[in-house]
């Protein structure tokens, strides 16, 4: 069965996690699926000072606990500061390392020492075949499971481009390699002090890398995209999860 993810960019409200999640769990019941919840409690890396950046980790670890206590989902959420592991290692099944940050040493280290999965993400400055050092790191310190994401590279200023040749080379690395379907859609800080992209590539990428063979995928979702506080040029509308899923099942 293939690793899905899916989520709302950042905590906005408990409002907004209930409804997602709500979503999450008919779909799963609806198709057998295990869709791992995904939820950010501080966006460390927005390009302005003035952008919402979320709850922050006391409370926001605190809404993503009571999400999985109330809906039984699994629950993975980023990480940007080696101390925030621990914590986040007691609410969170896997704990995920911003592209930005995959190569930073302390960060790699602190995840792999909870016990959790780590799933890094691909730095947009790497190769595939590059992240098997941040594989190294995360297992020589006692990671007992580490995943791997592809998420685009840099292409000139303000864009990103999908080498889909980096799955493979990254399955070589690791077994479970996870498409970022809505990352990969970004165009980096081209929208006047904010990313901004285009979702409606979002069902293209994810059939792509099934082709290309990846083993999961990872989706940003929100009822009213349009309206989010954080990547809301690039995610996918919440009411498409489930054809878009079907169909990567079939």
């Amino acid at each position: 069965m293939a690793t899905f993810i899916a989520g709302p960019c950042v905590i906005e409200s408990m409002e907004l996690l209930d409804t997602v999640a709500q979503e999450l769990v008919r779909i799963n019941q609806k198709l057998g699926t295990d869709i791992i919840f995904k939820a950010s409690f501080d966006k460390a890396n927005r390009t302005s000072i003035h952008s919402f950046r979320g709850p922050g980790m006391e409370k926001g670890l605190q809404m993503l606990s009571d999400i999985k206590s109330k809906y039984g989902l699994r629950i993975t959420t980023d990480i940007h500061e080696s101390y925030q592991a621990e914590a986040v290692g007691k609410v969170c099944d896997i704990l995920q390392i911003p592209a930005f940050l995959c190569r930073q040493t302390d960060l790699l280290v602190s995840a792999a020492k909870t016990g959790k999965i780590v799933n890094i993400k691909k730095a947009q400055f790497l190769s595939g075949r590059d992240m098997k050092y941040p594989v190294e790191k995360a297992l020589d310190s006692g990671a007992k499971e580490v995943w791997l994401t592809e998420r685009g590279n840099c292409f000139g200023y303000n864009n990103l481009v999908v080498d889909f040749r980096n799955i493979p080379d990254m399955k070589e690395i690791v077994p479970n390699v996870i498409m970022d379907c809505t990352h990969s859609v970004q165009r980096p800080s081209a929208g006047d002090g904010k990313t901004v992209g285009d979702r409606k590539f979002v069902p293209a990428m994810a059939m792509a890398a099934k082709a290309f063979g990846a083993t999961g995928y990872f989706f940003e979702v929100h009822p009213d995209p349009d309206q989010g506080k954080s990547d809301a040029a690039n995610m996918l509308e919440l009411d498409k999860l489930e054809a878009l899923i079907a169909d990567l099942l079939a």
